[in-house]
């Protein structure tokens, strides 16, 4: 498998956007075969966004000092951990029965699916960044609360690369899925 890093890769290689130039994704709502099952999915990565958002908003607002620091680390650890969760519960799904599923129907996108698997991996790296920060700055706000703010730009940068990283990635994960999903008639 060629490795592409997420970091330098601008949307999936052209080999594997062949289904996607029949399916473009202007037309995916009207497709009869985009199902509930689908929408439900590409829901949770809106929700995914959403959830990276609050956390990197929140605290670049915490290091402006616009919030309070205790109902900031309510929320941090409140929509941290769901991010983290969440994200690691999804791709584990996809990694185990999605992902297969979708090699199983279309074996011309085996390494397009396996480039998604290898981003997984990125991924687990910034989340548990995440978490490691994350969790010092509340630590620290009942052992030494004058010196949590100094974790802040810490879980910024860790918040803003997972927020960088869902785009690319959740992008790509659609744009390849979405068109084998409606192509295969599956999971309708």
């Amino acid at each position: 498998m060629t490795q592409h890093d997420i970091a330098v890769r601008q949307g999936l290689p052209e080999e594997m956007q062949t289904l996607l130039r029949e399916y473009p994704r202007d037309a995916w709502p009207d497709h009869p075969n985009f199902a509930g099952l689908i929408q439900r999915w590409m829901g949770a990565h809106t929700m995914f966004h959403q959830m990276a958002e609050i956390v990197t908003t929140d605290t670049k607002e915490m290091l402006d000092r616009k919030l309070d620091p205790d109902w900031y680390a309510m929320r941090l650890g409140h929509f941290g951990n769901a991010l983290v969760r969440n994200l690691h519960g999804h791709h584990t799904w996809e990694d185990h029965k999605f992902f297969p599923e979708l090699m199983d129907a279309d074996n011309r996108f085996i390494d397009g699916l396996e480039i998604l698997e290898s981003d997984h991996e990125q991924m687990d790296q910034l989340l548990a960044e995440l978490v490691r920060s994350s969790n010092r700055f509340i630590q620290l706000m009942d052992l030494s609360a004058k010196d949590a703010p100094d974790e802040l730009p810490e879980v910024l940068k860790n918040a803003g690369a997972i927020q960088h990283f869902l785009q690319r990635h959740l992008s790509d994960e659609e744009d390849l899925a979405v068109p084998i999903l409606l192509h295969h008639k599956l999971r309708g």
